[in-house]
């Protein structure tokens, strides 16, 4: 894998995630990753925001983490095959190259899950409601 590729790589994925991830927070972004908040407290850390996802430039691969498929895992359902070889995990996947197919893929179900984060909710597989600051 070149430096190349995976720069573009992940060029393309912070563009899309900063198209998609509408409402979410950039924080700590550097040049090889980004992780991105919602704007309200995660339910088992109040002190904390909830961790959105983010993207992160590796060796040979970069990383597209989002935390809402764990919360609301129907957003997996519509997976196609070629996203789902991508799948490292519940909430991760990998990509060695720019395909726009797969971008565009990750970009819906980025936009869905945003949609799902813009404000706190109680999840059946948390067994709790969020905990006031």
């Amino acid at each position: 894998m070149t430096t190349d590729v995976l720069d573009e790589t992940y060029a393309a994925v912070r563009a899309m995630l900063a198209r998609a991830a509408t409402g979410m927070e950039a924080f700590n972004e550097r040049p090889d990753g980004v992780t991105l908040l919602a704007d309200w407290a995660n339910p088992a850390k109040p002190k904390e925001r909830m961790w959105f996802g983010g993207a992160a430039k590796m060796k040979n691969y970069v990383s597209v983490h989002l935390m809402p498929v764990y919360s609301h895992p129907s957003l997996l359902a519509d997976l196609s095959p070629a996203l789902k070889k991508r799948q490292q995990g519940k909430s991760c996947f990998n990509l060695k190259s720019p395909d726009p197919d797969l971008l565009a893929e990750l970009e819906a179900l980025t936009t869905k899950a945003a949609a799902l984060y813009a404000r706190p909710f109680v999840s059946a597989e948390w067994g709790r409601p969020p905990k006031e600051n």
